[in-house]
């Protein structure tokens, strides 16, 4: 019998893969300030309607708004913890699921013991068990 199991994806921290994470920080960053410009073109463009309440488009549109500058300030945290990590240090990037073979006999506490990916500038160096 197979199940499925979780297995993290941990990555070593090398220069190429923080300029990797900063970038796709960078760039999410971006497309959020985007957004937020475009939230506050829609709210004028709304506002200027005849018969809705601008009450409520202002405060539709800020709270959307305000959701972005959250996400931003995450973000910002983020970068600045990226900058503040060693080159070799490993960092969990992502969770996958893995089928695992289940037989009688097998013993319960290997199978459900925590396994990793290690990965290094997207190659597989080793797998922990």
């Amino acid at each position: 019998m197979n199940i499925v199991k979780k297995v993290l994806i941990k990555q070593v921290v090398t220069e190429k893969s923080k300029e990797k994470i900063y970038s796709n920080f960078y760039n999410h960053k971006l497309r959020l300030e985007q957004e937020c410009q475009q939230l506050l073109f829609e709210k004028r463009k709304l506002q200027n309607k005849s018969g809705v309440s601008k009450h409520d488009i202002e405060e539709r549109f800020q709270q959307e708004i305000n959701n972005r500058k959250e996400k931003i300030k995450l973000i910002d945290f983020k970068i600045e913890q990226l900058e503040t990590l060693e080159i070799g240090s490993e960092i969990v990037e992502t969770e996958v699921e893995a089928l695992v073979e289940v037989e009688v006999g097998s013993n319960w506490n290997d199978i459900m013991e925590n396994q990793s990916i290690i990965i290094k500038d997207d190659i597989v160096i080793r797998i922990e068990k």
